[in-house]
């Protein structure tokens, strides 16, 4: 029996996942959208679904929500097995999938409280408290022909908190929001996890996804080619030091040669080294200062360069693309 199954008679969901999908796969015709995907969520975690636009995120969401059927594999969303029994997950599941659609005639009020009708009576009650953690309690009377696309975004949000949800699902949320809303939703997010619940947010903007999220599923052409933690994943990839230095043209002849460095490059604050990746970083770095220093030149600067996730990603998917 797998470690996901039931142990001892405890839920699925006492082993701390939100979402579990086993071997994923949907198939339209020839083509793959989404290719044995497993995804293990942890509960009160944001974590991002990241990949570019046609990766099969939407898809998966789908899927998820019981929108359109898997070709194989498994999922569970809090503990329950999807489709079997679909309803009474999403219960307790709020999400957003693709733009979210209202009737424009009403106001952004008048259509919660369309939704707020289908639900439980207290769906009723939490109207106003979603307007105003969506950002919309000034213009919740207004109709909603006048919103624009990032307000109906924020909408979007507010219709899925009517169930109280401990999982949100957001399907490219940020889309049609400026700068300022973007941050406002990037803490709007983080006070959703901080309450327990649970965000599983896709998106293609790298670094928002590594600005908002804890963990991380990294998807290419429907298959997921990594996942765990943001700091994790942004720490595997390839290792590099910036040098600055009272003579940067020479320090860069120096340094360009030695068998640790990758590559070399100069720039405005200094010298971006690349180290090999068949080297120990802290051996290789002891070398470069001490070549530079030899070399009686002053060392300014120096200090590792973490990796961006975004700089992850592009190692994975070219070393993806020159495989295949």
């Amino acid at each position: 029996m797998s470690p996901h199954e039931r142990v001892n008679g405890r839920a699925r969901e006492s082993q701390g996942f939100v979402v579990e999908t086993t071997g994923l796969t949907k198939r339209f015709g020839d083509r793959v959208a989404v290719a044995d995907v497993d995804l293990r969520i942890p509960r009160g975690s944001a974590f991002g679904y990241l990949g570019p636009n046609g990766a099969g995120k939407t898809t998966l969401i789908r899927m998820l929500l019981g929108l359109t059927d898997a070709s194989a594999g498994t999922m569970h969303l809090l503990g329950r097995p999807v489709p079997a029994r679909r309803a009474e997950a999403l219960a307790r599941v709020g999400a957003i999938v693709e733009e979210p659609r209202f009737h424009g005639f009403l106001t952004g009020r008048e259509n919660l409280e369309i939704i707020a009708a289908a639900r439980e009576p207290e769906a009723h009650a939490r109207i106003d408290g979603a307007l105003a953690r969506a950002g919309l309690a000034h213009r919740a009377d207004e109709r909603v022909k006048r919103y624009s696309l990032g307000m109906r975004q924020r909408l979007g949000v507010a219709r899925s908190l009517l169930g109280d949800p401990e999982l949100l699902i957001l399907d490219e949320p940020t889309n049609g929001l400026d700068p300022a809303g973007i941050h406002e939703f990037r803490a709007m997010i983080r006070g959703f996890v901080a309450e327990g619940r649970t965000v599983l947010l896709s998106s293609h903007l790298l670094s928002e996804v590594e600005k908002i999220c804890d963990e991380v599923a990294i998807v290419d052409s429907g298959r997921v080619v990594m996942q765990g933690s943001i700091a994790d994943l942004a720490r595997g990839g390839q290792q590099s030091v910036l040098v600055a230095t009272s003579d940067d043209a020479r320090a860069l002849a120096i340094v360009s040669g030695q068998r640790a460095v990758d590559s070399a490059t100069p720039g405005p604050d200094g010298i971006h080294i690349s180290l090999a990746k068949d080297v120990e970083a802290q051996p290789a770095a002891d070398e470069i200062s001490r070549s530079v220093v030899l070399a009686g030149l002053a060392i300014r600067r120096f200090e590792p360069v973490q990796a961006s996730l975004e700089q992850r990603f592009l190692e994975i998917t070219s070393r993806l693309e020159e495989a295949a």
